[in-house]
């Protein structure tokens, strides 16, 4: 079974706080994706950063989660993602912490796919999560730091997996994101 790395390092700086701890439905973003993801993993990494103490808290109930505290945060999010694969020991899927609302049939559509490298679209445009084979963990932890997640996908075998969820491209970056989106689930 695939592994999960949620993304929760940054400093949420356009949000004014810490955006993985907003309210959704009597839940905090953050466990939103974790919910989505958690069917289709064995185990979940949730890569902090500036918030690590208070993730800690929204979480300590939570199975199945390791915690992992990214001391090279400051450098931006792919630090995290190399933190996270580090950790992996299977195929894994990778998503931010604040794209909350992933369909299922998104991560079964995904899972169904042939290549090594594999990521959702929702008309045309490219989401998120995104699905590497662990044969390619060692060739992502040697990218340079000036590297991303996009330019590695770019450079390997991939595959596009089109699907009917506009919840791939839905990212909660600041206050106005939050409003709408709660607006919008009302």
């Amino acid at each position: 079974m695939a592994q999960g790395i949620i993304l929760a390092g940054g400093y949420s700086s356009r949000a004014n706080g810490n955006k993985m701890g907003f309210m959704f439905d009597g839940k905090p973003l953050i466990m939103h994706t974790i919910e989505a993801m958690r069917p289709f993993v064995s185990i979940i990494f949730v890569i902090t950063g500036h918030y690590d103490k208070d993730i800690r808290e929204i979480l300590k109930e939570e199975k199945d989660i390791e915690i992992v505290f990214n001391k090279d945060y400051p450098n931006g999010m792919f630090t995290s993602v190399l933190c996270g694969v580090s950790k992996v020991e299977d195929d894994f899927f990778i998503s931010p912490g604040d794209i909350p609302f992933i369909r299922a049939s998104t991560y079964e559509a995904i899972l169904k796919g042939k290549a090594p490298v594999r990521y959702p679209t929702y008309q045309g445009k490219e989401g998120h999560p995104l699905f590497i084979k662990h044969e390619l963990k060692e060739a992502l932890l040697r990218e340079g730091m000036e590297s991303n997640l996009r330019l590695f996908r770019d450079k390997q075998d991939k595959e596009a997996i089109p699907v009917d969820d506009r919840n791939i491209l839905v990212d909660i970056d600041t206050i106005e994101d939050y409003i709408r989106t709660l607006e919008e689930r009302n």
